[in-house]
């Protein structure tokens, strides 16, 4: 599998959509997702929007628990890979990055819905 590197800079802003949670690798057993080193895959949902486009969902795994992650929050995504996968008729592109933090002193939306 070819791993392409991401310039995130180029994605304009990354925004938590869904927390951080536990990548399962085996639904029947709920067995959780490990690493190499034996730390556990996380996987966040983070939306992109460049240059006025349309929203894009990426899920972003990520080997140890990111810490401060709130939904809603700006995200800096740090060694960002793609990779390319197919499995018989099904393909896509995974996505994951060495760190994922949470933008110091960047603005939180009101989860109340309110102004």
């Amino acid at each position: 599998m070819q791993s392409i590197p991401v310039d995130t800079a180029r994605l304009g802003v990354l925004r938590c959509a869904i927390a951080p949670e536990a990548k399962i690798s085996n639904f029947e057993t709920q067995e959780v997702k490990k690493d190499r080193d034996g730390n556990t895959v996380y996987s966040v949902a983070v939306t992109v929007r460049q240059d006025g486009r349309r929203i894009s969902v990426i899920e972003i795994a990520v080997a140890g628990e990111p810490k401060g992650i709130e939904e809603g929050q700006i995200l800096k995504v740090t060694g960002l890979t793609a990779f390319a996968w197919a499995m018989g008729d099904r393909h896509g592109i995974s996505f994951r990055a060495d760190a994922i933090t949470p933008v110091p002193n960047a603005p939180v939306p009101n989860k109340t819905g309110g102004a």
